[in-house]
């Protein structure tokens, strides 16, 4: 009996596939890196080629370390970065052009330009986001406007748009399903949250044909098979989630009020709110939280651009350390006395403070300040600005308690340095799970519901276990000072 499930994580800078036993246990997983494409500052691109070609070799790759045949795979599941745009031809397969990433900022003046217009309330109230370049819709008309005969291909119905998964679909079934899912679609702002479909007037508003735009669908249930010769067999594809969403079932976050928080590239933190969307008046977003059997449940998001990637900066740009793993011992070597800020926003400010203009500052340095404190600055970060979301999230839900206990994956979570500090911070206790890679679990998960093989969502929180709390152990006075502390270093950087 087929009762396998191969997920696939692709994310900003790599793709991992992970087998999954039917108990939902990994026993195979493999992994690549590629390339990272920067045309000008503020710009990020991804060759589609090389997100189509690290799955195929990653799916394939974990199921011969699993040992297993297209015919034991009872499905595949699918997580994807979000919001990256991706437009190709409907006759070939190949991209238009590269593929504009979430992280991308190149169409600020265009959000600013609506914005100036009055365009954002009537937008927020259609699709519960905010005006933003992070989103689908600007990159989507400015990929129409400066790819050489795109907008008139697009009109004839020549072109298809998608997000990462859609793209992958397309292209694992041969052409055959142009598909995304409701977590996906939520996030392109095209899509009117509380209706649950792709909306006309934010088509046109943004410029974008109605022609390019894939059905949405449940996100666990039929997305066809794949070409028998990629994978030695057809296998059926019945499970899609954006990555946040799919982390937020692989946490087994299904009941009101319950909270998580992913810690990769960027960061993201999802409170569950129900069957009713919640809009904030705190700048967070409001996204589908899964669709399953066409019913739609929902949460708040705050958006956090830069956490692993600030961690990368000082590997990669400032040469500080080796490994991203030395900076917990250089973080716990740091002079206490001194209280140095790094606001990471190498491309703008994410939620509540949605500032593209902002820019990153390193505050409070002396001649004292050296490698350890740069570090720990940088570790910081992340636990600062998930107080800011926190904070954001209580205000716009009062309805009960918010994240009374945290759950948290990603892989800083590795560092129990960085969790103790987050717990402290907040205020809160912080758990860590035994699977640390909950989207690809959450991905596996909705392709076994889909499959027969994994039990419904409270059958499913209930197999969730806890590795590591993280209890919060800083005095309240110290906690104020140092929060107060962010929020001046926060607003040295801000464009308004």
């Amino acid at each position: 009996m087929a009762d396998h499930i191969v997920a696939i994580d692709q994310g900003t800078t790599s793709t991992r596939a992970i087998v999954f036993d039917a108990r939902l246990r990994p026993v195979a997983t493999a992994s690549r890196e590629f390339r990272q494409i920067f045309p000008k500052p503020g710009w990020v691109e991804h060759d589609p080629e090389d997100l189509w070609a690290t799955t195929v070799a990653t799916v394939s790759e974990a199921m011969a370390r699993a040992g297993l045949t297209a015919a034991d795979v009872a499905g595949i599941g699918i997580a994807n970065q979000r919001e990256t745009t991706v437009l190709w031809d409907r006759r070939t397969g190949k991209a238009a052009a590269n593929a504009i990433v979430w992280q991308d900022r190149r169409t600020a003046a265009i959000c600013a330009t609506m914005r100036e217009a009055g365009d954002e309330p009537e937008v927020t109230a259609r699709t519960g986001l905010v005006l933003d370049p992070y989103f689908s819709a600007t990159k989507l008309g400015w990929l129409l406007d400066e790819t050489d005969g795109a907008r008139e291909r697009a009109q004839a119905g020549d072109l298809a748009f998608g997000t990462v998964d859609a793209f992958l679909i397309w292209r694992l079934t041969g052409g055959a399903v142009h598909a995304t899912d409701a977590t996906n679609a939520c996030r392109t702002l095209l899509y009117e949250v509380t209706e649950g479909r792709f909306d006309e007037r934010l088509c046109e508003r943004f410029g974008v044909p109605a022609a390019l735009l894939p059905e949405i669908r449940d996100s666990s249930g039929s997305f066809g098979e794949t070409l028998p010769g990629l994978f030695g067999g057809p296998i059926r594809i019945l499970g899609v989630a954006g990555d946040q969403q799919a982390a937020t079932a692989g946490q087994a976050c299904f009941e009101p009020g319950m909270a998580k928080v992913t810690y990769g590239t960027g960061a993201f933190a999802l409170l569950h709110t129900g069957d009713a969307p919640v809009f904030s008046d705190n700048k967070l977003l409001t996204t589908v939280a899964l669709q399953l059997g066409g019913r739609r449940t929902f949460a708040l998001e705050g958006a956090i651009f830069v956490a692993g990637a600030a961690v990368q900066w000082l590997r990669d740009g400032l040469k500080l350390v080796r490994e991203a793993s030395e900076t917990e011992a250089l973080a716990k070597a740091a002079d206490p006395e001194q209280d140095v800020y790094l606001v990471p926003a190498f491309v703008g400010l994410g939620a509540p403070h949605w500032d593209p203009e902002a820019r990153a500052a390193l505050i409070g340095l002396t001649r004292g300040t050296g490698q350890a404190e740069i570090a720990r600055a940088t570790l910081e970060s992340v636990g600062y600005q998930t107080a800011d979301l926190m904070d954001a999230m209580r205000a716009d839900w009062p309805r009960g308690e918010v994240g009374r206990a945290l759950r948290v994956d990603g892989g800083m979570v590795a560092s129990d340095w960085t969790m103790q500090f987050l717990a402290d911070i907040l205020d809160v206790e912080v758990d860590r799970p035994e699977i640390r890679e909950t989207t690809a679990l959450g991905a596996a998960y909705l392709a076994g519901l889909a499959a027969g093989v994994c039990p419904e969502p409270a059958e499913f929180a209930k197999a969730w276990r806890l590795e590591r709390r993280f209890s919060p152990a800083m005095d309240a006075e110290t906690r104020r000072r140092k929060l107060a502390g962010w929020a001046d270093a926060v607003g040295r950087v801000k464009s308004r």
